[in-house]
């Protein structure tokens, strides 16, 4: 099995190979541009993110800096909007759904490490997908882990540290994050404790 192969496998690989780390400084290159742009630039930053990422619906906006271990193992929907330091450990796909609202300071990774001191300190790696559905929202500072799908409509409250699978229509808090409650009509009257909205 060649090191492409291996990266994609789910399986354990050392990752010290050095055509792995070529192929990483190319994306990291586009990832300086895409960081160093003006904030008048978004036309730039857009035909920046079609070179970086595998995949970019319309109308998506990446507020930076933006962290991507290489890009283009990720897939990104419609509508996507994620506010600044966004980290993307893609060492494999991440695939981010349509109207997906990403919070500050969040990490999505796909990449882990064993346990065993031994295969750490040989630099063995694994890589496991990570998909969040239509319409979810990720609030600050949370961490999804490596192998999660997250269900559509689902909102994960900020802080949250995402160590299994989230259902769909739900409200999901806490670390380890589990599930607070379904969303409901209420949703639909109150956007924020008490707060009816009136539009």
């Amino acid at each position: 099995m060649d090191i492409k192969t291996k990266v994609h496998s789910q399986k354990v690989y050392f990752c010290d190979d050095e055509e792995l780390i070529n192929q990483q400084t190319q994306c990291l290159e586009v990832l300086y541009d895409f960081n160093h742009t003006r904030p008048s630039e978004g036309d730039k930053r857009n035909e920046l993110m079609q070179k970086l990422f595998a995949e970019v619906g319309e109308n998506c906006y990446i507020e930076p800096p933006l962290q991507a271990n290489w890009g283009i193992n990720t897939h990104l929907g419609n509508n996507v909007y994620a506010n600044f330091n966004l980290t993307l450990v893609d060492d494999t796909d991440i695939y981010i759904g349509d109207s997906v609202m990403i919070g500050p300071n969040v990490t999505i990774a796909t990449a882990g490490h064993p346990i065993d001191p031994e295969l750490r300190r040989k630099v063995a790696q694994f890589n496991i997908p990570v998909t969040i559905g239509n319409n979810v929202w990720i609030g600050a500072n949370s961490v999804v882990l490596p192998g999660i799908t997250i269900g559509e409509n689902t909102v994960i409250g900020a802080g949250s540290i995402v160590t299994k699978d989230i259902p769909a229509n739900v409200v999901a808090v806490g670390n380890p994050c589990r599930v607070l409650r379904e969303i409901s009509e209420h949703d639909k009257e109150y956007y924020y404790k008490d707060r009816r909205i009136e539009l």
